[in-house]
């Protein structure tokens, strides 16, 4: 399903991310930050206990990347930055999305529904980015504004915050009104595989 076409910028408001729905394309330019296991686990045991992060996140995207970053003349260059797969992050999503108030969760393969209901109650949309596109992403890049925990976590597990200029195309795969396209399909899919089934048993269709 094809949708809207949308240039946004970083913070968002949830007024900008309600607007979007289920199949709408994204270009995002602002600040987005990567996370991906430790780094969740990391920011929300801070969080958990009252603590400040280095940096704000609300209104911020999320991404799910742990990118190959070298020293070019004294500056961090993000050589590649394509995405990992998001339902490694399910079992602590929900509760990423409620204490950090990111508006955009970027990565590939879908989430579960903690994650979709939690992106319903908050004002979120979770957004997918090609895979194997991992040089493209990075092309977006225009600058790293600072790196957390590399030295804790190392170079894929550290949180990158990069200014990204029309860092696309995203597309909008769960929306802040509870639409899932994954899940549909999946569904979908599943109603099918019934039918052929009651079929190849004699049954009716």
């Amino acid at each position: 399903m094809q949708g809207g076409v949308f240039e946004l910028e970083t913070p968002l408001s949830e007024g900008e991310v309600r607007r979007l729905e289920a199949g709408d394309i994204v270009y995002l330019s602002g600040l987005v930050f990567t996370a991906r296991d430790q780094a969740h686990r990391r920011i929300l045991e801070i969080l958990r206990r009252g603590g400040r992060l280095p940096f704000e996140t609300s209104g911020l995207a999320v991404y799910h990347a742990g990118p190959v970053v070298r020293r070019v003349g004294g500056e961090w260059r993000v050589v590649a930055a394509g995405p990992t797969t998001s339902m490694r992050m399910e079992h602590v999503e929900a509760d990423f999305v409620e204490l950090t108030r990111v508006r955009m969760i970027i990565g590939k393969g879908g989430m579960g529904p903690r994650t979709r209901e939690a992106l319903q109650r908050h004002g979120a949309v979770y957004a997918v980015f090609t895979g194997g596109a991992a040089v493209l992403a990075a092309e977006a890049v225009r600058r790293v504004e600072a790196v957390y925990w590399l030295d804790e976590l190392g170079m894929a597990e550290a949180v990158w915050l990069l200014r990204v200029e029309r860092f696309g195309p995203l597309t909008v795969v769960i929306d802040s009104h509870g639409r899932d396209l994954y899940g549909e399909r999946l569904a979908e899919v599943r109603e099918r595989a019934k039918r052929v089934l009651r079929r190849l048993l004699g049954g009716s269709g």
